[in-house]
């Protein structure tokens, strides 16, 4: 059996439903249209050779070849690697470099140069209509557990971690995510979430695609676009993190907006405000959320509507395919009301890191997966995320490891030392708080220039404070924890 057969399958049963709606392009598909472009991308990656277990990579913003593209590498078992398009020219370059992609298809501001060794190719060299002649593509025989999608993620050394997604991790995925939303054939959803987030594929779009349901892809978030297509289109779900929602609130057009086809929005990524949960529960609109991640999948918790204000804060209750345990660091279980870092287990969790196993490993127990959160669980059989094991902060619903950011900062020749703490902030949730030792004042208009070509705009630092020396254990580590509370007294 292989993951991609539910294209197939689907394609049987809903030949004339809409499955994609690229708004950049406004092209459709219908799902007998879809598999014809799957299959004749399909003969397409053949002719370049592309093998089972070799790597495609892809640089564009959301787009239609994003689904079609990755559904055609896994009718011959390639891994398809959507990259980041935010990340400055120097990350893509190392990440592309590691990969070693045997094909490689940039768009538009998309296509820089890199270095290497792999053939480049445009999308407008492409004879689709010649490969659609050629009819069905028989799929490469392969099995559920080999990879077929690869994302990044970056870790708290500031490498990032290349995440494999395999077709059980995948099929897992798509199967709770309809059963414990509901979701129907009839749904359609905005799929503005960038597809090199997990969020993209496996929120909603891939779940959808399962059971005849409709995706729209939109490039970016944009309120304008929101509002309009909701309108037009007639939304069902619609899936965004904390900062899209409160954006959304803030319109003046959120209260003379009935949302009428909404049958729920889905808030994920970051903790959601009451208030926030509040302001759509009183429009009479169902509030969801969920929690997950990259190894684990998007989809492993659940808080419906009706625990959203008596249970707020809480990420819900495990969904029935994942298993959890938390663990205090004393190696013994924690018990209700005690916090320990949060362990998932179940067909969900990723095939590993590409060419890291010993790197997986270290985040593995039993089969679990250490995901880095502190968590606690009450009586009532909810889970309440607590804190980070490590430094990571989400800012805007992306994640943001201060280790990657000091990296680069002290790339620069005068800069001795530096630290990156979150605060908190109103519009992104949190934001960097830089304490730097250099040979030269910094401000932040100076710092955020020298990182432009470096680090994604998010991952930039707001604040700077120049320090003298920094306070230090007696191991004579940064004490980083002194630093993290001086920078939140300021706010």
């Amino acid at each position: 059996m292989t993951w991609i057969s539910f294209l197939d399958n689907i394609t049987q049963k809903f030949p004339t439903h809409t499955a994609l709606i690229d708004q950049a392009t406004e092209r459709s598909l219908t799902y007998k249209g879809l598999k014809e472009e799957v299959d004749a991308w399909a003969w397409q990656l053949k002719e370049w050779n592309l093998l089972k277990g070799d790597r495609f990579a892809y640089l564009n913003t959301n787009t239609l070849e994003h689904i079609t593209l990755f559904l055609a590498c896994a009718r011959l078992g390639v891994i398809f690697v959507p990259l980041n398009f935010r990340l400055a020219s120097e990350e893509l370059a190392e990440i592309v470099d590691r990969i070693e992609p045997k094909a490689f298809i940039g768009v538009g501001e998309c296509a820089l140069p890199f270095k290497g060794n792999y053939p480049y190719f445009s999308l407008e060299s492409v004879d689709l209509e010649k490969n659609l002649k050629r009819g069905e593509f028989e799929t490469v025989e392969s099995n559920l557990s080999d990879p077929l999608l690869m994302l990044f993620t970056s870790g708290t050394t500031g490498t990032p971690k290349g995440v494999l997604f395999d077709g059980e991790m995948l099929a897992s995925n798509q199967n709770e995510t309809c059963k414990n939303w509901g979701l129907v054939s009839s749904d359609k959803t905005l799929v503005e979430t960038p597809f090199f987030h997990t969020g993209g594929y496996n929120v909603l779009c891939l779940p959808l695609m399962s059971i005849g349901g409709t995706s729209i892809l939109a490039t970016k978030f944009d309120l304008d676009n929101v509002y309009e297509t909701i309108r037009q289109e007639k939304l069902s779900v619609y899936f965004a993190v904390p900062t899209m929602f409160q954006m959304i609130a803030e319109d003046d057009r959120f209260l003379g907006t009935s949302f009428e086809s909404i049958r729920f929005f889905i808030s994920g990524g970051a903790y959601c405000p009451k208030e926030l949960i509040e302001s759509y529960q009183e429009k009479g609109l169902m509030f969801k959320q969920g929690f997950g991640l990259t190894e684990v999948g998007p989809n492993c918790f659940l808080l419906d509507e009706a625990d959203a204000i008596n249970k707020v804060g809480s990420i819900g209750k495990p969904m029935p395919h994942s298993e959890v345990k938390l663990f205090k660091e004393d190696g013994k279980e924690a018990s209700v009301g005690e916090v320990g870092e949060l362990l998932i287990r179940g067909p969900h969790v990723c095939a590993g890191y590409y060419k890291e196993p010993k790197r997986f490993e270290e985040c593995s127990f039993d089969g679990y997966f250490k995901t880095g959160d502190l968590a606690k669980v009450d009586e009532d059989g909810f889970y309440f995320i607590v804190g980070r094991k490590k430094d990571m902060y989400i800012s805007g619903g992306e994640n943001v490891y201060p280790a990657e950011v000091e990296k680069k900062i002290r790339s620069h020749e005068s800069v001795h030392e530096c630290v990156v703490v979150a605060v908190p902030n109103e519009k992104w949730g949190e934001v960097g708080y830089c304490f730097l030792r250099s040979d030269k004042e910094w401000d932040v208009t100076e710092l955020r220039a020298f990182l432009n070509p470096l680090l994604s705009r998010y991952k930039h630092p707001h604040y700077i404070e120049n320090v003298l020396d920094f306070p230090l254990l007696a191991s004579g580590k940064i004490d980083r924890k002194s630093l993290q509370a001086k920078a939140a007294a300021k706010f």
